[in-house]
C-alpha cells in the first residue's frame, strides 16, 4: 500500500470539485466498488495500446487507498425509491482488495455495514448489523446484490482489469466520447460470477464509461454506466456518478459520490467487524 504525507480530501460537486487539503489519513470507489471504479486517473494513453497495456494501466490507476462519502439510490419502476448515505473505505493493492460500506442515514439503519475482501482472485465477505450476529456472505451469495441494490457483492470487490485474459473487441463512441472496448475473461486463478467482463474504456482519461457483465450462457447480467466524470486536485479525471442494471427488470441503482479523501491511510483492523463497530 501507498503512503502519503498528506491526506487529500476532494468535495464532487457537478461540473467542478473544491479541494481542501488536511494532515493525513484512505478512493473506493466505487463505489462504489466499483470496484468497479478508478481511484485517479491518469495521463493521455500512448496510441495503439495493446489490450494487456490498457488493462494494466487501468489496474495500477485503481490501486490505493481512499475514504469516500456517497448517496445510493435504488428506484423501482412503480416510483418507489430508497436511498442511502454510505461511507466506503477502500485500500487496493496489485492482488489484494479491502472494502467496508457503512450506511451513515437514515438511523434505522445507521451502522449496517459490508465488508468485502478479495486476495488473488477469491472473494470473501461479512454482514453487519448491530446488535445482530455478524454474518458471513458465502461464496453462492456472491451475485446478491449490495445493501439490496442492483450492484453485487462481486461488482463491488473483484477487479477484473487484473486478470491475465484480456482483448480489445472493437470500439463504439459512448456520450460523445470514442471508447475501446476491452474484453476480460477470468482464469484459473480468478473465481467469478460471470464469464466474462466488457468494458467502453476512454483511453485519454483511462476511465471506464460503460461495464457489461455477462453469463457463461453469454446473457447480460449487469451494466454499469459512468454518467458523470470529476476531476481530483490533480486534475485527474474519476468517474463520480455511476447508474446499475442488474438482473432485476423492475429497478435501478444509483451512486452518487459526494467527497473522496484519498491517499488515506488504513490498518487492518479498519476492515474488521470490530474495527468497524468501533
Amino acid at each position: 500500500m501507498r503512503t502519503a504525507q498528506t491526506n487529500r480530501s476532494v468535495r464532487i460537486h457537478p461540473g467542478k470539485i473544491s479541494l481542501a487539503v488536511k494532515p493525513f489519513l484512505a478512493l473506493a470507489i466505487a463505489a462504489a466498488a466499483f470496484c468497479l471504479i478508478s481511484i485517479r486517473g491518469a495521463e493521455p494513453a500512448p496510441p495503439a495500446m495493446s489490450a494487456a497495456e490498457l488493462a494494466d494501466q487501468l489496474d495500477v490507476v485503481s490501486q490505493g487507498s481512499a475514504l469516500i462519502r456517497t448517496k445510493l439510490e435504488v428506484r423501482s419502476l412503480e416510483g418507489a425509491k430508497r436511498v442511502l448515505q454510505l461511507q466506503i473505505k477502500q485500500r487496493r493493492t496489485k492482488t489484494t482488495t479491502d472494502l467496508v460500506y457503512q450506511v451513515l442515514w437514515p438511523d434505522e439503519h445507521k451502522g449496517e455495514a459490508v465488508i468485502l475482501h478479495q486476495a488473488h482472485g477469491v472473494a470473501k465477505g461479512s454482514i453487519i448489523v448491530p446488535q445482530q450476529p455478524v454474518r458471513a456472505i458465502k461464496a453462492s451469495q456472491m451475485n446478491e446484490g449490495l445493501f439490496d441494490s442492483d450492484l453485487s457483492y462481486q461488482d463491488a470487490v473483484e477487479n477484473f482489469f487484473a486478470w491475465k485474459k484480456q482483448a480489445l473487441v472493437g470500439s463504439e463512441t459512448i456520450n460523445g466520447v470514442n471508447c475501446q472496448i476491452l474484453e476480460s475473461k477470468p482464469d484459473s486463478s480468478s473465481v467469478s460470477i460471470y464469464a466474462k467482463v466488457r468494458s467502453w474504456i476512454d483511453p485519454q482519461r483511462f476511465v471506464p464509461m460503460r461495464i457489461e457483465k455477462y453469463s457463461s450462457s453469454g446473457e447480460l447480467v449487469r451494466r454499469i454506466d459512468v454518467t458523470r466524470v470529476a476531476r481530483d486536485e490533480k486534475h485527474h479525471p474519476i468517474p463520480a456518478s455511476l447508474t446499475v442494471h442488474g438482473p432485476r427488470k423492475n429497478s435501478v441503482t444509483e451512486f452518487n459520490g459526494a467527497r473522496i479523501d484519498q491517499d488515506v491511510q488504513f490498518t487492518d483492523a479498519d476492515f474488521t467487524a470490530a474495527g468497524v463497530s468501533k
